[in-house]
């Protein structure tokens, strides 16, 4: 950056354009724009919610930048995890740039465009850490920080409006297990040369001290095989989590037990890794699922998806004893190696009491340390880096307050501290900051192969199908004069039990029967009019009969 007081512009100015990241766990992605370059830091899924019925993933909604798609000239992306590279199959098929990765991220996206057929199309650069890429008016340093997977980087992009540090996810590790410490003095000498503005981590903002270090879980896994040495041992954990694994299987390796991976993302990120060199695993060590009769129980150990509780996951399949080869044995140790991600405790104290009745010995005990930075720490890199702006990221809004609070702390302006919401754009010169406009930045429905063809509309359908259940009512009209020649007749699913409710279905006959004679006593012939008057009709009767709204679809056949 010696060059940097001859590439700045006076007056000059950038927008950040957060498309994803700021009001959910999850969904990150922000596009940079200078003139005619934007470059995209990110592009992640976030998973459903609880009422998103039926739906597998969310992905952002990138209009603004097919509208753009001249202006963008690549995606850089921080990490490997799902929230941040898992939309690149969907998006890239619109905006066909290249991405820009270290090596396991790369390796993890490749994995994923192969099975998206799109690998061939997509042209695909391994960036080091400590090395730049330039990319149109921009540059972009990758700077090597910790987090829990391999290749974790902040990157500078270097502007004539002045330099952006985003930090991904990140934590300040000085004992990680694997790699070497974030680079702190890098950033120092950011800091000297002078930042415009840090869009910085903000999951733990609201967690006061220091994230403990990776080493501290080594220590856990070490005592809680020590303890179990008679038992059979079930950890689960985030495929992605690779340091994790290692520990695992290192650990697994020193008690003389054999290792079996389970879940199929597992296999996956796992095999990636080792390949690359991010794991090694002994020899002899890792065996398959079909292999495990050969070995008493006290020499297995599984590692295996399902920590957070997800349906069709590994371990949830074992806990509902839908598992093909894995049964759940009485005194099993299970270890899980997370902590839920906020929307997701329910589903994980299911699998918990499943396990427990089941008789397996779950645990929770310090097997994890979180990825992300705590209070201390994301005070320590804005004290490094000095900006003049700060734009909190990554996390609901309670999230993104606290992390303006932590920049104000250490001495940014609170006028120059910008709480976004997705699809605000920011302007930033080096004297001022302000949010100009919006686009648009909504979650877009990923259910089964359809990709957007489910909307708010039919989410809220499936809602009322769930909580009410729904009603159709068939019937036959002659032709030219409405009149009602058969029917109607009552179909009801997750309303009542019919059986038992014949008298409610034969007056819901009459309630529709009538509607139908009042629209042919009013000459109405509308299709529309005479459904509409049927839905309103049986939705009356039975709000006020049993305080009840099903869903209600007339049907009509004309002879």
């Amino acid at each position: 950056m010696a060059k940097k007081d001859k590439s700045l512009i006076k007056g000059s100015k950038v927008k950040i354009i957060p498309l994803g990241g700021l009001d959910k766990i999850g969904m990150n992605i922000t596009a940079i724009e200078y003139n005619d370059t934007i470059v995209v830091v990110d592009c992640g899924i976030s998973f459903p919610d609880d009422d998103m019925l039926g739906i597998d993933k969310v992905i952002p909604d990138v209009s603004y930048l097919v509208q753009n798609k001249e202006k963008v000239k690549g995606f850089v992306i921080t990490h490997g995890h799902e929230d941040h590279i898992g939309a690149l199959p969907y998006i890239l098929p619109q905006i066909n740039v290249p991405v820009y990765a270290t090596r396991l991220t790369m390796g993890l996206i490749e994995h994923k465009l192969e099975e998206a057929k799109i690998l061939k199309k997509t042209k695909r650069k391994v960036v080091e850490q400590g090395s730049y890429v330039h990319l149109g008016e921009m540059r972009v340093e990758f700077i090597k920080t910790n987090h829990s997977i391999a290749g974790a980087s902040a990157l500078a992009i270097y502007t004539p409006a002045g330099t952006i540090v985003h930090t991904g996810d990140f934590k300040v590790d000085y004992t990680p297990l694997f790699g070497e410490c974030i680079d702190l003095q890098r950033m120092g000498i950011l800091g000297k040369k002078g930042v415009l503005a840090v869009m910085c981590d903000s999951t733990n903002a609201m967690r006061p001290g220091f994230t403990p270090s990776e080493t501290k879980v080594a220590k856990t896994f070490d005592t809680l095989f020590a303890e179990n040495t008679g038992n059979r041992i079930i950890v689960a954990t985030f495929a992605s989590n690779v340091d994790r694994v290692q520990q695992i299987i290192n650990t697994a390796y020193k008690y003389g037990r054999k290792v079996i991976l389970q879940g199929r993302s597992m296999e996956n990120v796992i095999k990636i890794a080792e390949e690359l060199g991010y794991v090694t695993i002994p020899e002899n060590t890792l065996i398959s699922v079909d292999e495990m009769r050969r070995y008493p129980d006290e020499k297995l150990v599984f590692i295996t998806t399902g920590s957070q509780g997800e349906a069709m996951a590994a371990l949830s399949r074992m806990a509902d004893s839908t598992h093909k080869k894995v049964t759940i044995k009485p005194n099993d140790a299970i270890i899980f190696s997370s902590t839920p991600i906020p929307g997701n405790e329910k589903a994980v104290s299911r699998i918990v009491n499943e396990l427990a009745m089941k008789g397996a010995n779950v645990i929770f005990q310090d097997t994890h340390v979180s990825g992300h930075a705590c209070q201390e720490e994301i005070k320590l890199i804005y004290s490094l880096l000095k900006p003049k702006f700060a734009i909190p990221v990554h996390g609901e809004y309670r999230h993104l307050i606290a992390g303006a609070n932590l920049a104000k702390e250490v001495g940014v302006d609170k006028d120059h501290v910008f709480v976004l919401e997705a699809g605000s754009v920011l302007e930033l010169s080096q004297d001022a900051g302000k949010v100009t406009s919006k686009v648009t930045a909504k979650g877009i429905f990923v259910d089964g192969l359809g990709v957007g063809d489910v909307g708010n509309i039919v989410i809220r359908d499936r809602q009322n199908l769930s909580e009410d259940g729904i009603i159709i009512v068939s019937m036959s009209l002659e032709k030219n004069t409405n009149r009602l020649l058969a029917g109607p007749d009552i179909i009801s699913r997750g309303f009542v039990y019919v059986r038992e409710s014949e008298d409610l279905m034969r007056e819901l006959r009459k309630v529709a029967a009538k509607a139908v004679g009042k629209c042919e006593s009013q000459n109405h012939r509308e299709w529309g009019q005479i459904k509409s008057e049927i839905k309103d009709s049986i939705d009356s009767y039975l709000w006020k009969k049993i305080k009840r709204s099903p869903m209600i679809l007339p049907v009509i056949m004309e002879v």
